[in-house]
């Protein structure tokens, strides 16, 4: 299978993923909006083609032997669950009905952990754990597992594999999209931060384990791609050592986040755009932590440090004059 079409080819997974395609050896067709945008090497095996999912895209596919589907809506200030569904389901199911029409082989679904349900220290999340509120409550997090399950249902016309990332962190992160965290706490004097945590991964390990899926995963098979479980206080720790900072940390409480989720839930009621809800502030207050055991014994993933993750992120956003 070396002949891959891929979806959101601009973003921070799709960047790190056609750099690796490219390396061992793969030929990428890539989505895009605007050519411009991407901004990974150019190669001679990398063909950028600019349209949209409403097109027809089967003298593409007719070409390929693997979808790897990453492009998705992951804003958090929209106001309704069309806006998400639309682009996460609806479109996902177009192009895996393309596909299958086409011949392609296998489809690659890069979905999210948050569609599993998340544990803690003591027990964590893994595959086979239902999605637990506040994911139930999230538009992003529903719309993804509504994708996941219509794949599922249709994985005997094509072979389906659901790969689940937690909080990717690294370079090319060129919006930023997940790096805004680290701004959260780089070159701060007061870091206030929440009391929950989180899961995290270096985005080349991530898409390491999406190139390995497309031979070691299973059709119908789900993997989680998670590296280490951190309190938001401890990740921004290593920011601030990383970077050589001293600020004072303050934790926020989980009232004063409850507080901004009720207020969040009002301007959506009015029809203002804001990241601001209740199920949002939520999961700032819970420690959403998950297993990487099946990646790293299916597919042979072996994950970096965050360390690494946080310098390459940071040295990219100095390296662009992002900082």
């Amino acid at each position: 299978m070396k002949n891959v079409f891929v979806t959101g080819a601009t973003g921070l997974l799709g960047t790190n993923v056609i750099i690796k395609l490219l390396k061992d050896g793969y030929t990428v067709i890539a989505l895009v909006r605007k050519k411009s945008n991407y901004l990974g090497e150019e190669n001679e095996n990398l063909k950028l083609v600019e349209t949209d999912f409403s097109s027809d895209l089967s003298t593409f596919l007719k070409e390929t032997d693997c979808v790897i589907h990453i492009a998705a809506e992951t804003r958090q200030n929209l106001l309704s669950y069309d806006d998400y569904r639309k682009v996460n389901y609806e479109m996902t199911a177009n192009l895996i009905t393309q596909a299958a029409a086409c011949g392609v082989k296998r489809f690659l679904f890069i979905s999210s952990a948050n569609t599993l349900g998340y544990g803690d220290e003591k027990q964590l999340g893994n595959e086979d754990k239902e999605q637990k509120y506040p994911f139930t409550k999230t538009f992003y997090a529903q719309s993804k597992l509504e994708a996941e399950n219509f794949l599922l249902q249709n994985h005997k016309k094509i072979d389906v594999i659901i790969l689940n990332p937690t909080f990717m962190i690294g370079a090319y992160d060129t919006k930023p999209s997940s790096g805004k965290l680290i701004f959260w706490a780089w070159k701060k004097k007061l870091v206030f931060y929440p009391k929950g945590g989180k899961n995290f991964v270096h985005v080349e390990d991530a898409a390491n384990g999406v190139v390995v899926a497309i031979d070691k995963g299973n059709n119908g098979e789900i993997y989680l791609l998670a590296s280490e479980n951190l309190s938001y206080r401890d990740f921004f720790k290593k920011v601030n050592r990383i970077t050589g900072q001293n600020p004072m940390m303050i934790p926020i409480p989980n009232r004063v986040l409850s507080l901004l989720g009720l207020i969040g839930d009002g301007l959506r009621m009015l029809k203002v755009k804001t990241g601001l809800s209740t199920s949002n502030m939520n999961a700032l207050q819970i420690c959403n932590y998950y297993s990487n055991q099946k990646s790293v014994e299916k597919l042979g993933i072996q994950y970096q440090s965050i360390d690494n993750a946080i310098e390459d992120a940071v040295q990219y956003f100095i390296k662009k004059k992002m900082h």
